[in-house]
């Protein structure tokens, strides 16, 4: 009997390249800032580059990410990340993130210098916290500094580059500060065994795991009420808070994953708002 052919393995490596670039976080993010750059300038060449430079960014972000952490993942037996199971080389992920984040900040100058300085920004904390903030107490600060601009970088399209209000600015740093404690909670053994000791696990080692979910909760339950200060769609905000407000009780009384569910889910919410709530620059 005829033995099927093995899949080439370009194929394969292909498909491990596209895996380690962490590509669903990365088209998220892309696509806000794609809703929030059409709103404020729904002509011109902004809205066609903004997302397209963004997503590349992210990519650079998740392969810098993977290459970095190859040893430990390694270590710690994850199935789930090709560079640490071999399917795809660490020389061969850095290439690429290198690639990446040169086409991100050529295509961001090409809207204009501010959005390209902004992507810098936001780019260069997330590979800070890749290459050493990660186990430290500024990992905060990394997301902080990571999604804060986020809004920032959209509007950054229209003439004058105009900045958001101060309350979506300090809502998407809370996003991105809530995320970094919610993404933690089911990891934070396996990160104590790997030696990660950023602000988060450090907050788990001195008040336990139950102040890491606390944190996480309240942290993006901020965000969502922020967000009502500056919307157009007061609506859309006080449903967000609403739902938001149902899911941080639901993360607060539940147990094993349920937190860490509870707690991504506002974190969607509050992204969902930030692209529907009609924010616009000041």
């Amino acid at each position: 009997m005829e033995q099927p052919h093995a899949e080439p393995s370009f194929a394969n490596s292909a498909r491990a390249l596209f895996v380690a670039s962490h590509p669903w976080p990365s088209l998220a993010i892309a696509a806000l800032v794609t809703v929030l750059a059409a709103q404020a300038a729904p002509s011109g060449i902004g809205p066609v580059l903004t997302g397209p430079a963004m997503l590349a960014g992210q990519l650079s972000i998740g392969w810098c990410n993977d290459a970095c952490d190859a040893l430990r993942d390694a270590a710690a037996g994850r199935t789930d990340k090709p560079v640490a199971t071999g399917a795809v080389s660490v020389r061969a992920v850095w290439i690429a993130a290198y690639a990446s984040l040169v086409v991100a900040l050529v295509m961001a100058a090409a809207i204009s210098v501010p959005t390209a300085v902004l992507l810098a920004m936001i780019i260069g904390a997330a590979w800070a916290y890749n290459v050493g903030l990660k186990s430290s107490l500024a990992s905060g600060l990394a997301y902080v500094l990571g999604f804060g601009p986020l809004p920032a970088y959209a509007f950054s399209t229209l003439p004058g580059h105009p900045m958001p209000a101060w309350s979506v600015t300090a809502a998407a740093a809370l996003v991105g500060l809530g995320g970094h404690f919610a993404d933690v909670l089911p990891d934070l053994d396996a990160d104590r065994a790997t030696g990660v000791a950023g602000l988060p696990q450090r907050v788990a080692a001195r008040w336990g795991a139950g102040a890491v979910r606390t944190c996480a909760l309240t942290l993006l339950l901020s965000a969502s009420a922020l967000l009502i200060v500056a919307s157009s769609r007061l609506w859309v905000c006080v449903a967000g808070l609403a739902a938001a407000v149902v899911l941080a009780v639901i993360g607060a009384r539940g147990a094993g994953r349920v937190p860490f569910a509870a707690a991504f889910g506002i974190a969607a919410v509050d992204v969902v708002v930030l692209a529907a709530g009609g924010f616009v620059p000041t």
